[in-house]
């Protein structure tokens, strides 16, 4: 969508295979640089950003979309699932806003961080849950320290989305989903606003989710 608009955008993913496959999809635009990288790693994320300015010459927007559940609770899951989750989920974001805030004050850009409403909501002993409570902190003391730089950030916030997110329970949930396009609709439309607005929260249900 942001290519669509005229953008260039640099997608990062820990999966060289699966970053080549999405560019065949587009045909390989020339506004579209692929970084493979492990978002929970602060050498490979600063990589990434100090890649996308070298070739864009500056940096306007950045979006934290990598996470993951692990699907289990404190009562009974893995905590070496857990170590990984919370840092793709929760470390994650803060590298990249350490990395890309410098290349973003001179822009006047925008941050925005994909949380979910189970950062609203706590479900009995959810780690996951627990992880999107510290992205939603996240995004609101990040809006309170670069907002006086001309920076903006946004959580966005989904309910139940139609993605491989769900794998891991073998099934999707009952009921309507929204899906993953509805959700990059919000997040372009947040990047899209004009310099001095700064849209901070957007929650994002389907009809008929009730929490």
């Amino acid at each position: 969508m942001l290519l669509d608009r005229g953008h260039r955008v640099a997608v990062t993913g820990r999966n060289p295979e699966r970053l080549r496959r999405f560019a065949d999809e587009l045909g390989s635009p020339g506004g579209l640089l692929l970084l493979p990288g492990d978002a929970s790693d602060h050498e490979s994320v600063q990589a990434a950003v100090d890649a996308t300015v070298e070739t864009f010459g500056r940096l306007d927007a950045v979006v934290a979309n990598a996470g993951f559940a692990t699907h289990d609770t404190l009562a009974d899951g893995d905590p070496e699932g857990w170590r990984e989750m919370v840092l793709t989920n929760v470390l994650g974001p803060a590298l990249l806003i350490r990395a890309s805030l410098p290349a973003l004050k001179e822009t006047r850009g925008r941050i925005v961080l994909i949380g979910s409403v189970a950062g609203f909501q706590n479900t009995p002993g959810n780690i996951y849950g627990a992880t999107k409570w510290a992205v939603t902190g996240l995004a609101e003391n990040t809006r309170r320290m670069v907002t006086a730089d001309g920076v903006g950030v946004t959580l966005v916030a989904p309910g139940r989305v139609e993605t491989p997110f769900w794998d891991g329970l073998g099934a999707l949930p009952e009921g309507h989903l929204l899906t993953a396009g509805q959700i990059a609709d919000s997040i372009v439309w947040a990047i899209g606003q004009p310099e001095g607005v700064d849209i901070n929260t957007v929650i994002i249900r389907p009809v008929g989710q009730p929490v």
